[in-house]
Formats: structure tokens, sequence, C-alpha cells
């Protein structure tokens, strides 16, 4: 389900959008999994991120309160999405992309919430996910409208890919770790939106 809905989105948001841009695909690893964090405002990026890494599949972490009836939940299940308790991440949070990745699957993560506290819970499961399960991190940007009202105007829409954060093995350090690997996404973050602003 999760390729033909691709295929319908893509082409639904071609009709009346136009041609979405996607920069530095090629820097994706081809050969190993990895986790893909992405910038996030609503759910055009999330579908745009997937469109971009099409025909690789991407299983996207999504917050446990969409996941709260049965035929939603089935839905989000079909698309490779997995629910997480963004207010209480515990180590639980880690067991299903863990399992993911070792199965040489892609983990999907949008780290920016809400809240500064929300955005910082899930940069740093990132970082724990990555160290653990011995994968880089790819940091991409969505840039376009997040409104349908957006879409219809025909703002463009750009996926760029940054370069890839590798994420040492956490020892008796780890916050200092946690620190540097959360202010390179941080860094790579603001980079894509400077370079996609010099293309205009």
């Amino acid at each position: 389900m999760y390729s033909f809905a691709t295929k319908i989105l893509k082409l639904l948001l071609f009709i009346v959008n136009g041609q979405m841009n996607v920069i530095n695909k090629q820097k994706l690893p081809t050969n190993q999994p990895f986790i893909i964090v992405c910038t996030h405002k609503s759910w055009i990026d999330v579908v745009c991120l997937g469109i971009a890494l099409y025909p690789l599949p991407v299983y996207f972490m999504a917050k446990k309160e969409l996941f709260q009836t049965k035929l939603i939940r089935k839905l989000l299940e079909n698309l490779n999405a997995f629910p997480v308790d963004r207010e209480n991440p515990g180590p639980s949070v880690l067991k299903i992309p863990l399992k993911l990745l070792r199965q040489n699957k892609v983990v999907g993560i949008f780290p920016s919430g809400t809240r500064d506290s929300e955005e910082k819970a899930l940069k740093n499961g990132a970082i724990h996910i990555a160290s653990k399960a011995n994968v880089p991190i790819m940091p991409a940007v969505y840039i376009g409208p997040s409104s349908i009202k957006g879409l219809l105007a025909r703002k463009k829409r750009t996926i760029i890919i940054g370069d890839c954060i590798e994420v040492p093995k956490l020892n008796n350090d780890k916050e200092t770790i946690i620190k540097a690997a959360n202010e390179l996404i941080s860094n790579e973050f603001k980079k894509l939106i400077h370079t996609e602003s010099n293309l205009i």
C-alpha cells in the first residue's frame, strides 16, 4: 500500500502544485540503513519526504495520538508509520526503530516539534537510535507550502538532503556526544535552508 499511496500522492501534488525539486538525493546511502531527520510543519512535508526518497520506503515515527482509532491505526501502519509517545519518550521508544534498522530499513524522524522540549527529545532520540544501531543520520529540509492553500497557489516544494552525520557509540561522555550531534543536526538544517534561499 505504501508504494501505491506514494505514487498517487505524487501525481496529485504534481497536478495541483507542479514538480517538486529534490536536491542532493545522491548523498543518501545506498548500501546500508539510515535515519533521516527532516524539518516539520505539517503533513505535507512528511508526504514530500516520502515522495523524494521513493522508491526507497521510509518508516515514519508518528505521535501515538494518531493511532487511537482502529481504522486510522491500520491505515497508518500500512503507510509505514509507527507510534511514539512524544510526551514521555522512554527506552521503549527505541525498540521499533532499532528493529527496523536491523532489518535494513530506513527510519524517518521529524524533530521539529511544537515545543523546544519536544524537538530536543526527538533529536536526542534519533541520536540514541543511530548510536545503538550503528547507522548514520541524514538531515533533510522541506521548504514549501504547509497548507492546501499554499499548494493550490503553486508555491514551489523543495526537499534538500544534507551531509551524512556519523554518531559514535555513547560512552561515559555521552552527554558531550549527544550535544555535539544535536548541534551538527541543527547547523545542517540551517545550512540547507540557506542553500535553498541561494537557489531562488
